[in-house]
């Protein structure tokens, strides 16, 4: 199962991804499972050499008791040290933001959050956008 954010590919170019670990709670784990995440207004950030992710909203589970988790928390990610390092890197470069992707169970069953290192879009290049995803559009209603 994977969850994807949709808006990221339209308002960023993504330069570079990476694989993350996530830090949940039990009930986090399983109101991931049913599909209950809004990435909307979410984004990432280092402290003190540590990744977090904020603004990312798990819905409650609904069979959760007291040890129900808040929705909006902020979760840490876990990275390599070299991979952290990197991400600083890039980061000094103007204009790079760090924005989740998707949100993916391994084989393992770990839960796993795909970040990328983006760029903003400017207007023009969203139009551009929409205009690339309407013609595929009708290249496979011609083709299909």
């Amino acid at each position: 199962m994977e969850l994807r954010n949709k808006s990221a590919t339209f308002e960023y170019f993504i330069e570079d991804k990476f694989d993350a670990g996530m830090v949940l709670t039990g009930t986090e784990v399983k109101a991931i499972r049913d599909g209950r995440v809004s990435f909307s207004d979410s984004y990432c950030l280092i402290d003190h050499g540590e990744l977090y992710v904020k603004g990312l909203h798990i819905s409650h589970y609904e069979f959760g008791s007291y040890a129900n988790h808040p929705p909006v928390r902020d979760r840490k990610l876990l990275l390599k040290k070299k991979e952290i390092t990197r991400i600083i890197q890039k980061m000094k470069d103007k204009g790079f933001t760090i924005i989740p992707l998707k949100i993916y169970f391994n084989e393992r069953g770990y839960a796993k959050m795909q970040i990328g290192l983006a760029k903003g879009k400017k207007l023009h290049d969203k139009r551009e956008s929409v205009k690339q995803r309407e013609s595929e559009r009708e290249i496979k209603r011609y083709l299909g």
